[in-house]
């Protein structure tokens, strides 16, 4: 039966089950049975159509029964061939049983299926054999963030859970846009206020001051039609900790610093100039200061960020264009940095902090 499925439908796409059922001399609820329970080759629409789902040039398959971190999502997407900067059409990616993603993840996944689809490439997500993921994504908005062009298997809510039960959930700040030149001040008074309540109330201040600057900083800085965006949720476990992310598709910080350091930082001009040296130049910038894209009195937005990062246990963890770095606090001093490079492209700025509040 699926080969003969697949064969009128490449020739006829966008038929109905009853109409399938007629041309091939099979049952109807036969038909549909088939067709529902093989959603990774045949694809429904709004209208009860069906069409052959093209074999994809790349797939990436998450790990089955895990928690997907930054590491496994990157050792997974590294796995595959170039997505972005290749001349590949077509994206698959497979979310399979038990696969389940924390928000540091699910931003970076996020942000990368924007910006293929952004691109001009089919992406699809396929959720058949772990729909609780799918369930998860729409309750914090990355449903409602992702690019409509992305198909969503086994189909895409018709409804936002995000929407639906914003705020019912004193854990979560569901996905925010961050849109350039537009500070949303109620999306940074979200993240604070949910903040204090899950950790202390003599932590406001510092916490306005990081949501507010790091927002900030996206929306002044990114330079993308793609819109950024923000999200929080606390984690128990071992350790109770609250992961706050803020994204954005633009060009990262290394290239937004590096025009103007023959003007205003000659003697750290040589220094940075190698292409090698970007991911040191944003480890200085966020661990040291010192740096600014229009010298002396203005910078990036981060040095109160990281003042008051200081404040917190804390892992910032921070995602560039090819590299990634986590920089870990404890009582105010960093006791570790470490680095990944030569990471699969994903364009932007993607920060990630991780406040243990146990």
């Amino acid at each position: 039966m699926k080969e003969s499925i697949a064969k009128l439908l490449e020739n006829s796409p966008g038929l109905k089950g009853k109409e399938i059922a007629k041309k091939i001399g099979y049952n109807k609820k036969e038909v549909n049975s088939f067709l529902y329970s093989n959603s990774d080759y045949f694809l429904r629409d709004e209208d009860y159509c069906w069409f052959l789902i093209q074999d994809p040039e790349i797939k990436v398959k998450f790990d089955a029964n895990k928690w997907i971190d930054s590491d496994l999502f990157e050792k997974s997407i590294l796995e595959a061939e170039a997505l972005i900067n290749s001349d590949n059409k077509g994206i698959y990616f497979v979310v399979p049983e038990k696969c389940k993603i924390l928000l540091d993840s699910a931003a970076r996944f996020l942000a990368l299926c924007n910006q293929l689809s952004h691109a001009g490439k089919t992406v699809t997500i396929n959720f058949n054999d772990c729909k609780s993921t799918l369930r998860y994504f729409d309750r914090i908005g990355f449903i409602d963030h992702l690019d409509h062009r992305v198909i969503i298997l086994p189909e895409r809510p018709l409804s936002s859970g995000a929407q639906k039960y914003k705020g019912n959930n004193d854990a979560v700040v569901e996905f925010g846009p961050l849109h350039p030149k537009k500070v949303d001040k109620q999306l940074v008074n979200q993240l604070t206020n949910c903040f204090v309540q899950q950790s202390s109330s003599k932590f406001e201040a510092a916490a306005f001051t990081v949501f507010s600057e790091l927002t900030g900083n996206v929306s002044e800085h990114s330079d993308t039609p793609i819109p950024g965006f923000a999200a929080l949720q606390k984690y128990g476990g071992r350790r109770n900790h609250i992961q706050t992310v803020i994204s954005d598709s633009g060009v990262g910080i290394g290239a937004t610093l590096k025009p103007s350091l023959f003007e205003h930082y000659p003697d750290m001009y040589k220094r940075y100039q190698a292409e090698e040296s970007d991911i040191q130049l944003v480890i200085d910038v966020l661990t040291k200061g010192e740096i600014s894209r229009f010298g002396a009195g203005r910078g990036l937005g981060f040095k109160s960020s990281r003042e008051q990062a200081t404040k917190f246990d804390a892992r910032l963890s921070v995602r560039q264009e090819t590299f990634s770095f986590c920089v870990d606090y404890t009582n105010g001093k960093i006791i570790k940095i470490s680095k990944q490079t030569n990471l699969q492209t994903i364009f932007g700025t993607h920060l990630c902090f991780d406040f243990f509040v146990d």
